[in-house]
């Protein structure tokens, strides 16, 4: 069973993934983490990598898919792997399913955790971690016993950069310009399966798993 999680940032398919991965005993892999693999172990395809990221550049999209490919085919993935993060456009899942199509390949399911951007907004605005050890609370889900200040060591709690409204909008305006078009890309293969991510976490698991089988 080939997964491929969709959603805007925040919508938690990055953890709706991990449970997929160990409900169904399949790996959950995260393009951010194969790269770093293959980079601290100095493999050839990480080191291509590397040379491009040094430079502050992308990772071109074939490059990406055939460090992707290497991973896919290590035998933990027999039975199939969650994709987190990949494809991110269009050119990429095309890339993509042309190199799976030539393994004899595919994915099975496209899930979209579908929420909308004001929620988002407001979920990852809640966020607050802690300066020092960093736990992540949430002041609506997962208060801290003292406002502000972290449970475990006790130091101050911040809201980070990349929660704060204005940079999670600009998030979600690249996002529904470059990896909002997949969902009709993969609605066409007919392999497109939506659910509400506004609900309880569980819930959206139960509905995952009831697409799954």
């Amino acid at each position: 069973m080939k997964i491929i999680m969709l959603g805007a940032p925040g919508a938690g398919k990055g953890t709706q993934a991990k449970m997929i991965a160990e409900k169904y005993g399949i790996p959950h892999i995260s393009t951010g983490d194969i790269f770093r693999a293959n980079i601290k172990q100095g493999t050839p395809l990480g080191m291509e990598a590397k040379g491009f990221m040094d430079k502050g550049q992308l990772v071109p999209d074939i490059l990406t898919v055939k460090i992707l490919l290497d991973r896919v085919s290590d035998d933990d993935c027999k039975n199939g792997y969650v994709l987190d993060g990949f494809p991110r456009t269009i050119p990429q899942a095309e890339v993509l399913e042309n190199a799976l199509n030539e393994m004899g390949d595919k994915v099975d399911f496209a899930i979209d955790v579908d929420v909308p951007d004001e929620n988002i907004v407001r979920r990852m605005g809640g966020r607050r971690a802690c300066v020092t050890c960093g736990a992540t609370y949430h002041i609506e889900h997962v208060p801290p016993k003292k406002e502000g200040i972290c449970d475990k060591c006790g130091s101050e709690l911040i809201l980070r950069d990349d929660d704060k409204p204005e940079t999670v909008k600009n998030r979600l305006a690249v996002y529904h310009e470059q990896t909002s078009p997949l969902k009709d890309f993969y609605n066409k293969k007919g392999i497109l399966k939506t659910v509400d991510g506004t609900r309880d976490m569980m819930e959206v698991f139960g509905a995952i798993t009831d697409i799954l089988g």
